[in-house]
């Protein structure tokens, strides 16, 4: 039975991921920023998929010095080696997504911060994880990233900035770890109905990214389907980006409907 990692899975869309490989069979590992809620997500896929086997962790990707938490990290993947527990499938979905950081008025600690969680702590990640991945000659590595890498939003630089860095790291993973069979790909969603979305947090119901020439934004399960894809069909696909937005990025611009 095969197994997966989800970072930032105890609710939204990692929660979506972690649901649709349970439900294909798989062994699923999820972690999330706070040990309860982790433990809270984790019961929920028990119940729902009693076939698999859940597992769980805190995992503060940052830590308030905004320094990197290795020994976490490290400390993961040491267990689940001593378990004998190969992980064939990363998915990295957690996320600091910087809203509200104003050039003018937030710290730089704020700017590293989201460097550090997106793109710093997503290698160390990698690393720890690939390094199993290689002598299994066999691995699926997959960044939930974001359409923003290439379209800015307003005030949101260290996110778009994160993201963007992200698909080069994506690139050059997949260039270096190609020759152990590990694959490295990027789901880019745009806009999904999250309960920040349900919520209208920062206004997202009504941002223009809503108005796609599907008429529709994504959904978790969307999102969950394009990761299965790049898991388990995409066997000579790497360093590729497949972009689950409603095809907002392919537009000059939104037609508003007329109210």
């Amino acid at each position: 039975m095969k197994t997966v990692f989800i970072t930032g899975a105890a609710v939204n869309t990692g929660f979506g991921i972690a649901q649709k490989f349970a439900s294909e069979g798989w062994n699923v590992i999820i972690t999330s920023r706070r040990e309860d809620t982790a433990l809270v997500a984790a019961a929920k896929l028990r119940a729902a998929y009693p076939g698999v086997t859940i597992m769980s962790y805190g995992l503060e990707m940052v830590l308030p010095d905004n320094t990197v938490n290795e020994s976490r990290i490290t400390a993961i993947f040491d267990e689940l080696e001593e378990k004998k527990v190969n992980v064939d499938c990363l998915v990295l979905c957690a996320a600091n997504l910087g809203i509200h950081q104003q050039i003018f008025k937030n710290p730089l600690s704020d700017f590293i911060s989201v460097i550090n969680t997106n793109i710093v702590a997503n290698y160390y990640i990698i690393e720890s994880c690939a390094r199993r991945m290689k002598k299994c000659r066999d691995g699926s590595i997959v960044f939930i990233n974001s359409n923003t890498a290439y379209r800015a939003i307003p005030d949101r630089i260290a996110y778009s900035t994160s993201k963007a860095g992200q698909l080069g790291m994506m690139r050059a993973l997949a260039l270096d770890l190609g020759g152990y069979n590990i694959r490295v790909n990027a789901v880019l969603p745009g806009m999904i109905k999250t309960d920040r979305w349900e919520n209208n947090y920062n206004n997202c119901r009504y941002a223009l990214s809503n108005y796609t020439p599907l008429h529709d934004i994504a959904e978790f399960s969307d999102i969950a389907d394009a990761v299965w894809y790049f898991a388990v069909y995409a066997r000579n696909t790497t360093g590729a980006e497949l972009c689950v937005d409603g095809g907002n990025m392919i537009q000059l611009y939104p037609v508003v409907p007329e109210k």
